[in-house]
């Protein structure tokens, strides 16, 4: 409509939520639209969203008087310690309809008991890293979609779209990247889109800590959703 919200409108923060999303591309919703991105966290379960930042965007601040959270080992259901990383599970204090004790929300992040700089004594959870259903392993590293984004965001010559193809050749995974380029990245001189991929290519692996193919497209290219943006495609057979 020709409406730029950065200069015609008077809009500064938002209340954003519905997938994980990383620090890097909280700022490109700033430096594009001029709004901060406060994030938000809830589920239908709870009460729908109700956890966000503060100020001080240093963890999602939970309402100690009204939900109990825990970081749980996936694997042994024992408790991790503050800072490490587990699936996040809540217990409703004040919710009577639909009683929720030790409810595993199936999302991954790291809970933090100090006091925020804001003031707030109310435990922190981290921004969500993904869920544990999102979860690829691949050659045994566990890899979240949330890593990748993290990762091409701050590559200033991508997009805001990618998608991981996984497949599986004989015995070995494999993962390609499609990164989408920004209109004025992409170029046909085929040296400079070779040496953008190798550079995108090594931040995935100092990020991952394993290699990954890296294709890239023209803008407009990748899929685009209504919805959740479905980020995986996984072609292995099990």
């Amino acid at each position: 409509m020709g409406v730029s919200i950065k200069n015609d409108t008077k809009l500064r923060v938002g209340l954003l939520g519905g997938e994980p999303w990383s620090t890097k591309m909280r700022d490109r919703i700033r430096d594009w639209l001029g709004v901060k991105g406060i994030n938000c966290y809830g589920s239908s379960e709870m009460y729908g969203p109700m956890f966000t930042e503060c100020s001080e965007q240093d963890g999602i601040h939970v309402w100690g008087d009204i939900a109990y959270a825990e970081v749980l080992d996936q694997e042994t259901g024992e408790r991790v310690a503050p800072g490490e990383r587990g699936e996040l599970v809540l217990t409703m204090l004040q919710k009577e309809a639909l009683p929720m004790i030790r409810y595993r929300v199936g999302d991954i992040t790291e809970i933090n008991t100090e006091p925020c700089p804001c003031g707030r004594t109310h435990p922190r959870i981290r921004r969500i890293f993904g869920r544990v259903d999102d979860m690829l392993i691949i050659r045994g590293i566990n890899v979240f979609p949330s890593q990748v984004e993290h990762t091409l965001m701050s590559i200033p010559e991508v997009g805001d779209h990618f998608e991981i193809v996984v497949d599986r050749k004989g015995a070995l995974d494999t993962m390609l990247v499609r990164v989408e380029l920004k209109k004025e990245a992409f170029t046909d001189n085929i040296i400079q889109l070779m040496e953008l991929r190798e550079r995108i290519a090594y931040r995935l692996r100092g990020a991952l800590n394993i290699g990954a193919a890296v294709e890239l497209v023209e803008p407009d290219t990748l899929q685009r959703f209504e919805g959740k943006a479905k980020r995986v495609v996984d072609r292995r057979e099990i």
